[in-house]
């Protein structure tokens, strides 16, 4: 194999235009979508890109922090670096300086999540293979090395990581069906916030009809008479076979989410998702409780493994929403993902990269970790940008053919 080395870094801050409407939600009322940019310059004609998702105002901010996290990168071969990339991304997380403005969240951690995102990225072309075929044909102790598990001893030991690896293992062939029949999506764009009722009863017949069997409703509205209604308009139109999410985006306190989950139980939601503060452990845990059998999803803006764990320990969410252009990136998504496995909880991502990545890393998911396939999120809004944009046909994600983690931005 080719040796390949990271000759420079560089940055880019790119924002798109939505459409009116597009995005909205009971907290982001006028969002931007946008990316903190990384790209991984080499001897050889290979880039690695990675995304890490904003919406607009403060890109800057994250490229800036990009260029200063990337030095660790430089000079260095793809395969050796990924051989034991778990030190790499401990050492770049844990900056002596920078560190201190998380730590492990906010800018620095996004661009955190850009530079891990590049190096598997890159190190997917320089193998010639997909990022999905990549990872799934790695070894477990191969996996373990590209992972940090440093805060998670007291519940995942590094021996327990490997021993779920091998088991999983011995049944992943039952599985490997996924990686030709594809992954199931769901369409996140028929309820908007903004949207009006007509524009919401549109969008569900056409999500329909495309073969979607599931989709999101943004709710969070100062009047819950509102957010009951529309949810009814979707349950109506989409007819009981399908299955509806409610998305609050974090709008509620916890007792007006206690009060308003209650009301909207009638319509029957698969989820609830980021009911109240991201960072409120034990409100949602209080949540979870009072409003059961119904579910509460969260992990859109849940930054680290570490916070994701005191959410499994504490029983406060029953899907686990990890984003790898949020958390630490690819590394630390599957971090995540293994520890859902641990606790025997699902894995549905959130999709701030508009599913290119996210669709590689569910098939590992359901291969390798033996996750149950649920679906993926889908979100249209950018795939004009992208040079190969995920297929989804029938309400289906199409695996992807080309090297890489399907990143590439159109110039």
């Amino acid at each position: 194999m080719k040796s390949v080395v990271i000759t420079d870094v560089s940055t880019q801050d790119v924002r798109f235009r939505l459409k009116p409407g597009e995005g909205t939600d009971a907290i982001h009322t006028n969002p931007q979508y946008a990316y903190a940019v990384a790209r991984l310059h080499t001897d050889a004609s290979l880039t690695g890109v990675g995304l890490a998702l904003t919406l607009g105002a403060g890109t800057e901010m994250v490229c800036h922090a990009i260029k200063e996290l990337a030095q660790l990168l430089v000079g260095r071969e793809i395969e050796e670096l990924m051989a034991d990339f778990g030190q790499i991304f401990r050492q770049i997380a844990d900056h002596p300086q920078l560190r201190w403005l998380g730590p492990h969240k906010g800018v620095v951690h996004l661009a955190l999540a850009s530079l891990s995102n590049a190096c598997f990225d890159l190190w997917a072309k320089a193998r010639g293979v997909p990022l999905w075929n990549l990872l799934v044909n790695l070894t477990p102790e191969a996996i373990l090395r590209l992972l940090d598990l440093s805060y998670l001893e007291d519940v995942l030991h590094p021996e327990d990581a490997i021993n779920l690896l091998r088991r999983e293992a011995l049944h992943r062939h039952d599985r490997e069906s996924v990686l030709t029949q594809g992954y199931p999506g769901y369409d996140t764009s028929i309820g908007w916030f903004h949207y009006s009722d007509d524009q919401v009863r549109e969008n569900v017949r056409r999500a329909v009809d495309a073969g979607f069997l599931a989709m999101k409703l943004k709710v969070g509205s100062p009047d819950t008479a509102h957010d009951i209604r529309r949810a009814k308009i979707v349950r109506e139109v989409a007819g009981t076979d399908v299955q509806i999410m409610l998305d609050a985006n974090q709008q509620w306190t916890l007792p007006i989410a206690l009060r308003t989950c209650l009301d909207l139980i009638a319509i029957q939601p698969y989820w609830i998702e980021e009911p109240t503060h991201p960072d409120d452990v034990l409100a949602h845990q209080t949540l979870a409780r009072a409003i059961s059998p119904v579910k509460v999803a969260v992990g859109e803006h849940i930054p680290n493994r570490v916070l994701f764990k005191n959410y499994m320990q504490a029983g406060a969410a029953h899907f686990i929403q990890v984003d790898c252009t949020r958390v630490g990136g690819i590394s630390e998504f599957i971090t995540v993902s293994l520890l859902a496995r641990h606790f025997n909880l699902p894995v549905v991502p959130h999709v701030g990269d508009m599913g290119q990545i996210h669709q590689h890393l569910v098939l590992f998911n359901r291969v390798v970790l033996g996750h149950e396939t649920i679906f993926l999120e889908y979100i249209p809004h950018l795939r004009d940008y992208f040079r190969y944009p995920a297929i989804v046909e029938g309400g289906v994600y199409r695996p992807p053919q080309e090297p890489g983690s399907s990143s590439d931005l159109l110039d």
